[in-house]
């Protein structure tokens, strides 16, 4: 949909909840490594889990641009690249990468796109074992063989999804299982998508601080579980009842560090998405946000469960409800600004055109290598 013919402001509004929900992943994982104890001044250091969320969108931009001009495309396969792009960045198994994927291209242009200029996604930002283990097992042509992890990375860097559509948000286990071999994880990102993509459609009225932003997150949360109960390639009735009683827990019995510890006790995608649940659910408003995240990160793995409750927070109230002063001082925010308007470029626009449309961007196509 074209922004500048929109009078009703919708794609605005579009716009601003993608961003909230990138921005919001990264400073949710940022605050709940620190246990909410950040230092006072300087730059805010993002996590693993934020680093593979910005491969990941860059990846499905990929996929999009790939599709308009070949026709053909399989997302998991060029999401899988740009983790391995990643993987190079970070020094894991580099020779291993360059023999699957430079001999495709030009080998000194490999890693290519702008994201692997960035040099903060170079940099070791904590460990991610079950991505990396499965990653370097990969060779030729094959794909990479992966764990038995149940681990909230699978869910965390998927996030990004939920900005497409719901279609691609009910195949997010796809993109975990890249890595993560276990059923619960796979199935627990799919939730997760598919809660955030309600998130970022929810009608419910945003804009007011007061119960209009309570309603919004409810709003969200029942279409998204509503949506859930009738996929049940994605949840049993056992994994679906778990879901109903995180978020009524947070309506009925709010902000109980024990309750979210329950919920929440291993660094794991359920988990993950559970304490997540319950912490939105507590805290609504949108004037809580600041509140919500410091309440997450007291969970066992605080950086998982207050890196999903940024990403719904944010996806429902949009950036303008970050804080400013987190969001000032994180070090990927222009980047991860600049993939959700540039996420929403490609599915609105198309810069670089298609097979048989020219584009009006003629630097598109060097910035999202279709491939």
């Amino acid at each position: 949909m074209n922004e500048s013919k929109d009078r009703a402001g919708k794609p605005r509004r579009t716009q601003s909840r993608v961003r909230g929900m990138m921005l919001g992943l990264a400073i949710g994982e940022t605050v709940g490594a620190a246990r909410g104890a950040l230092p006072a001044s300087g730059p805010l250091r993002a996590g693993v889990g934020t680093q593979l969320a910005c491969f990941t969108a860059e990846g499905i931009i990929r996929a999009m641009v790939r599709m308009s001009h070949k026709g053909i495309c399989h997302p998991p396969s060029v999401v899988l690249h740009a983790y391995c792009r990643w993987a190079a960045l970070q020094g894991i198994e580099v020779e291993r990468m360059r023999r699957r994927w430079a001999s495709v291209k030009d080998e000194s242009a490999w890693p290519d796109g702008w994201l692997a200029e960035v040099p903060a996604l170079a940099e070791r930002r904590g460990s991610a074992p079950a991505t990396v283990a499965a990653l370097s097992r990969i060779e030729g042509t094959d794909v990479p063989t992966p764990t038995t992890s149940r681990g909230c990375h699978a869910l965390t860097r998927s996030l990004p999804l939920a900005a497409v559509d719901v279609e691609l948000a009910r195949q997010a286990g796809d993109f975990a299982a890249l890595t993560h071999g276990d059923p619960a994880a796979q199935s627990a990102t799919a939730q997760a998508a598919v809660l955030a993509h309600h998130c970022l459609t929810s009608t419910a009225p945003a804009a007011d601080p007061g119960s209009g932003s309570d309603r919004a997150v409810r709003r969200a949360m029942d279409a998204g579980l509503a949506t859930l109960s009738t996929l049940r390639e994605h949840a049993s009735g056992e994994e679906h009842e778990r879901l109903v009683t995180a978020y009524r827990l947070g309506v009925d019995q709010p902000a109980h560090t024990p309750t979210l510890a329950h919920l929440a006790p291993y660094p794991t995608a359920p988990s993950a998405l559970l304490g997540a649940l319950y912490t939105a659910s507590s805290f609504p408003g949108r004037t809580q946000l600041r509140t919500a995240l410091h309440f997450a990160a007291q969970a066992p793995d605080g950086a998982s469960v207050a890196c999903v409750t940024g990403a719904l927070l944010g996806a429902v109230h949009g950036y303008e409800a970050l804080p400013v002063d987190l969001v000032s001082r994180h070090e990927l925010s222009w980047v991860l600004d600049t993939l959700a308007r540039d996420l929403l470029s490609e599915l609105n626009d198309s810069p670089s055109g298609s097979e048989y449309v020219g584009g009006w961007d003629p630097y598109w196509w060097g910035r999202y290598p279709g491939w």
